[in-house]
């Protein structure tokens, strides 16, 4: 099977011809205003009719305001949760979702696919106290279970160096991966999008280690 790639915290029209011509599956937009790569929802709506068909278009919230993500949805495909979302907050908007979860030491990720059994995936991040996500921080892969119910994304710490291995070692549906192929917060490396991308396509046709 095929490694989807997810790129995400695109804040720039030149950066998502480069990700879509490269053959990205997926464009991320953070619309949580604590991050250096928050768009507002103008912006958001600016850079998704950028977006050409069949690549889907995913907004990043954090215990947001109901009425903000609706006014983003018209302009996404998908929705990503990264916060302390319980399921039924997540299914309000008759949309496509995932649930990020950070990776602390006692979480129980088979409970969480059961608990979160309607999203179409879960997105497994590294875990730091009071940072929702964007860490650049690898978590260990091998706590990451190969039997869960929902598909994984893999997030967290991921760049050129290192997608081979992760992708052999964890055997995701995906990845997602954002400043592991940034010249600076928000502005996208295009050398570095097509290396992280020629890496997942490398890993997808060698042997695996699991």
């Amino acid at each position: 099977m095929r490694t989807r790639i997810k790129i995400c915290g695109l804040t720039r029209e030149a950066d998502i011809d480069a990700a879509v011509k490269a053959g990205v599956d997926a464009l991320g937009f953070v619309m949580w205003p604590g991050s250096k790569r928050a768009l507002t929802p103008e912006r958001l709506e600016q850079l998704s009719a950028r977006v050409p068909p069949f690549v889907t278009r995913v907004g990043l919230f954090v215990d947001q305001a109901p009425d903000l993500i609706a006014e983003c949805a018209p302009w996404l495909d998908m929705l990503q949760f990264h916060g302390e979302e319980p399921p039924e907050a997540c299914e309000l908007y008759g949309m496509s979702w995932l649930k990020a979860l950070r990776m602390r030491d006692d979480i129980d990720l088979h409970e969480q696919a059961s608990r979160y059994h309607r999203a179409r995936g879960l997105l497994l991040d590294a875990y730091r106290p009071g940072v929702p996500g964007g860490t650049g921080e690898v978590f260990d892969w091998s706590r990451v279970p190969a039997d869960l119910a929902l598909p994984v994304i893999l997030a967290g710490g991921l760049s050129p160096e290192n997608i081979v291995q992760a992708v052999h070692q964890v055997t995701p549906y995906g990845v997602d991966v954002s400043g592991g192929v940034e010249a600076s917060a928000g502005v996208k490396d295009h050398d570095l999008i097509q290396a992280f991308i020629g890496g997942v396509q490398t890993a997808d046709v060698t042997p695996a280690t699991r």
